[in-house]
């Protein structure tokens, strides 16, 4: 093995890297926007497995997909994973604002299942996108899509944790700051 070809190495494994971080920062500032609503630690746990999850599926299923489609699907799905974190966010902050106890069964409600799934889901359509590319690229697939599970599961606890922290202490501040900035993410994935 020459020099070069060690440089090259890594040199994927730096860009690997640097894509596994940046499409976790996603996972991250909506962690921490969920967590500012208050969260347990076994939500904590299970929202962040079912982000890694879809980080390393949402590639896969890119992959295998093809570019046409995802250039078509992708503009679609980034469209509706921002409009559903609009709505959630929107409605953290409208129920900040209200006294009383509400049903809140209306809303996208991260502690059971399907909420966890469509909230797992929009965090990583971009994985989605990138999985599209990746194999004109990357010459191992199955590590580099765990390494973008791994970097997305480790980032959605870092966010989740920071925000149940920060929502001790802000209150019902809190919920209306962290749907604020689901409100604003949402708003970026559509933009």
């Amino acid at each position: 093995m020459g020099v070069g070809e060690v440089y090259a190495g890594w040199g994927q494994v730096l860009t690997v890297a640097m894509m596994a971080v940046a499409l976790g920062f996603d996972a991250f500032s909506l962690g921490v926007g969920i967590g500012m609503r208050g969260i347990r630690l076994l939500h904590v746990l299970q929202m962040s497995l079912l982000i890694a999850v879809f980080h390393v599926v949402m590639p896969l299923l890119g992959l295998f997909t093809g570019e046409y489609v995802g250039h078509l699907l992708g503009r679609v799905a980034g469209a509706a994973a921002g409009g559903l974190l609009v709505l959630l966010g929107g409605h953290m902050v409208v129920n900040s604002f209200r006294s009383g106890d509400e049903e809140e069964a209306r809303a996208i409600d991260h502690r059971k299942l399907w909420g966890m799934l469509l909230i797992s889901l929009s965090v990583s359509i971009d994985s989605f996108s990138v999985g599209v590319s990746l194999g004109m690229f990357v010459s191992n697939v199955p590590l580099t899509v765990l390494a973008f599970g791994a970097a997305g599961g480790l980032m959605a606890i870092g966010g989740l944790l920071l925000g149940r922290r920060a929502s001790r202490k802000l209150g019902s501040f809190g919920e209306a700051l962290g749907g604020a900035i689901l409100l604003g993410f949402g708003l970026l994935f559509i933009f």
